[in-house]
């Protein structure tokens, strides 16, 4: 076995590790990544459906969706995520299997924490990590989330969709009250000294298994998955199930209600209603926008470059983009 020993913050390259790891190594492996403030959408989500759209343009933060099902996690440097890669035909589906290191070093602190339900480890009944795996061929990716000293105000921001009403076709998270790790200590310790027990009782456990950190030729052939796939809008976005958008707005030049559908991350059907006024029928936007891909950029592009008020006498581009996200 092969214990990762990687610092990198950003989350689209520790996707992109724990792809390469998978896809282009044959060893055990266990790894320990945490990533600056992101978000983490399942493979079968719609992320427009997950995130809070605003609060995340806002503060910059970075959406990554994964190769594993299961639900949407917050990052941050106060979150430290675990991964084993192991070649297993037979633990897929094995949660137990992989969470109990993790449930030994924190009873080892004092920590009285659990498996729960399907995925979840607990402490007193509240959840601070969520699991997923995924199979490649005889390889097998178990990795989780353990929340030690995260801003759960925060998390509960970024992660609330708000005013525009969506229903995906996709999976939604399960909302959970969620804890830090941290608060259940009897003695005070820091995320990289928590990392440092785990790292410590991996190793323990498996005393053949050896430290090992990236080399420039791994750096080179993870930078260029993530180039890929985790940094582009296609798989981010994009690859989310269909869903149905519906917003009502009031803008001074009157109220506008939006109806529609997305389909491979571009509008499939779309429907305008509203007290406003129109010298020209809207049917002709409607057929118009079809096929625009569902980014703020292509959106607001299309409405600058029509003749905006012959449809939507005193309404912004900015103001109908704005319905969208």
């Amino acid at each position: 076995m092969k214990i990762i020993l990687n610092e990198n913050t950003s989350l689209s390259f520790n996707m992109a590790a724990e792809e390469y790891l998978m896809k282009h190594s044959n060893d055990d492996v266990f790894m320990l990544w945490r990533a600056a403030r992101s978000i983490l959408i399942g493979k079968n989500q719609n992320t427009m459906k997950e995130i809070n759209y605003d609060y995340v343009k806002e503060h910059n933060i970075d959406v990554v969706r994964r190769l594993s099902g299961g639900g949407t996690v917050f990052c941050d440097l106060g979150n430290t995520n675990f991964a084993f890669i192991v070649t297993d035909n037979q633990a897929f589906s094995d949660f137990r299997k992989f969470t109990t290191p993790i449930l030994e070093v924190l009873r080892n602190l004092g920590v009285n924490a659990e498996f729960s339900g399907r995925n979840d480890l607990t402490i007193d009944g509240l959840k601070f990590s969520g699991n997923a795996q995924y199979k490649y061929k005889d390889r097998l990716l178990h990795h989780g989330t353990l929340l030690f000293s995260s801003d759960i105000g925060d998390l509960a921001k970024a992660l609330n969709p708000d005013q525009l009403k969506l229903k995906s076709k996709g999976v939604d998270s399960v909302k959970s009250r969620v804890t830090n790790i941290s608060a259940h200590l009897q003695e005070e310790i820091d995320i990289l000294e928590f990392r440092k027990k785990i790292n410590e009782h991996i190793k323990t456990n498996n005393p053949e298994a050896e430290f090992y950190e990236f080399t420039e030729e791994d750096i080179h052939e993870i930078k260029k998955i993530e180039a890929e796939r985790f940094n582009t809008w296609d798989w981010n976005f994009a690859s989310s199930p269909a869903f149905d958008g519906s917003r009502m707005e009031k803008f001074p030049g009157g109220i506008v209600e939006l109806n529609y559908t997305v389909k491979n991350g571009k509008i499939h059907a779309i429907k305008f209603y509203g007290d406003f006024f129109s010298k020209k029928e809207i049917e002709d936007v409607e057929k118009e926008i079809i096929g625009t891909l569902h980014t703020e950029d292509a959106i607001q592009s299309f409405f600058e470059n029509i003749t905006l008020d012959d449809y939507f006498k005193s309404i912004t581009a900015d103001e109908l983009t704005s319905l969208f996200f």
